[in-house]
């Protein structure tokens, strides 16, 4: 029996979807990690390893294909708990000093050494800034926002979340409108084609850009102020759904139900798509396949975007399952993993160029990457972060010291 309930005091974490956001943001570690390993025709990061790993592409494709999706749609669903509980206004401060202050603070802190870490790059062969990216200073809109561009994201999502709200409810005063909306997307979700419907919006999208190709998944606009039009349907959407999720929280039970076919499905389509993107054909002496390129791209098109929320659904059907129960140390990782995320990029980046052209195996190479950024920054959160008013800005709330470092913080958590 499911554990979930659709009657959840508004008191009570939902410790599964906890876990899935902060997974969401540490897995942008790992991913950040695997791209100076990554085979590619061109180099596509600002260092290229001497040691190349085919895994490891597999790895950061697959990441990929779901994270920023489901980490949106975790947004979504946590932006209107948190409506509901603080009021409009309330939720604006919150949601400023929360997202808007990390981002106005944050960028140039992270910012000035990642610049210096591809400056010092440039002294090693495979090294530099990627090839045809923007010179400095940027020219307005161009930004490099870099890996905070979620941060502003968000931010977009959230006016017009509310807009579209405040539009919806002057028009709809009886809220017969938003009845028969709840009840058709009841009917979506509970049905087991769902994933192909929520689909449709951004399958579009990759079909009709000409340059997509699958590793590139959607495109994120960490170069630019103005969001893109992919970005805005894929990761729309997914907020979308998170925010009606949250007016019938008992749909994902379907999700709960569903996460050993939709996690067999995924695996397949993330595989089919990872040799479409030509990693693997890409090898020197590999057989061209007789299709036409642009065949091949609509082909990948349409299973790509089915893969971003089958696998989706597999994640949080999976938290859902294993993980609805309260567990300090998951409690904990979920509370540190917004500050990991946001001063990770400057250390592992340093780290890539540090093991770079050492004569290590690639597994040992990552490993020590990950392990030598973690280990140090989880002390940081624990140190500078847990129990300050840095701690307070971004989880909403001061962890108090007497009680054990994993205890649960109500109300707090990332964006």
């Amino acid at each position: 029996m499911s554990r979930l309930t659709a009657a959840t005091p508004a008191s009570e974490r939902l410790h599964a979807l906890d876990a899935v956001r902060g997974l969401a943001l540490l897995l942008g570690i790992v991913l950040h990690a695997t791209l100076s390993f990554v085979p590619a025709p061109t180099r596509i990061w600002f260092i290229q390893d001497t040691h190349q790993s085919l895994v490891l592409g597999l790895l950061f494709f697959a990441i990929h294909v779901f994270r920023m999706t489901t980490f949106f749609l975790m947004a979504g669903f946590f932006a209107r708990m948190s409506l509901h509980r603080r009021g409009a206004w309330g939720f604006v401060r919150d949601r400023l000093q929360r997202i808007g202050l990390p981002l106005v603070i944050g960028w140039p802190i992270v910012f000035t050494p990642m610049a210096l870490v591809v400056i010092w790059a440039s002294g090693f062969p495979n090294g530099g800034p990627v090839p045809g990216a923007r010179g400095w200073p940027p020219v307005l809109p161009n930004f490099p926002l870099a890996h905070l561009w979620f941060l502003y994201v968000l931010l977009e999502l959230y006016v017009a979340m509310l807009l579209l709200r405040s539009a919806l409810v002057w028009l709809d005063v009886s809220g017969a409108l938003r009845t028969v909306l709840d009840r058709l997307f009841a009917r979506i979700m509970r049905n087991p084609l769902a994933p192909l419907v929520l689909a449709i919006p951004i399958g579009i999208a990759f079909s009709l850009d000409q340059k997509w190709v699958s590793v590139m998944g959607i495109r994120t606009p960490d170069q630019s102020l103005v969001t893109n039009l992919q970005a805005w349907i894929g990761f729309g959407t997914a907020f979308g759904i998170g925010w009606l999720l949250h007016r019938q929280r008992d749909l994902l039970r379907t999700l709960e139900q569903r996460w050993l076919l939709h996690l067999v499905l995924a695996l397949g389509l993330i595989l089919i798509c990872f040799v479409l993107a030509g990693v693997i054909l890409s090898s020197p002496g590999a057989p061209k396949l007789p299709v036409r390129s642009d065949t091949l791209r609509l082909v990948a098109a349409i299973l790509y975007a089915p893969a971003i929320w089958i696998s989706t659904f597999a994640v949080i059907g999976l938290a859902l399952r294993f993980m609805s129960g309260f567990s300090p140390t998951r409690r904990y990782i979920a509370d540190a993993s917004y500050w990991l995320y946001l001063i990770h990029m400057p250390i592992v980046m340093a780290l890539q160029v540090a093991v770079s052209q050492l004569d290590w195996p690639w597994p040992i190479k990552f490993v020590t990457i990950l392990a030598a950024a973690l280990v140090p920054m989880l002390v940081s959160y624990h140190l500078l972060v847990r129990f300050t008013i840095i701690g307070v800005v971004l989880n909403g709330r001061r962890a108090p010291r007497e009680a054990a470092p994993a205890a649960a913080v109500t109300g707090s958590a990332a964006p």
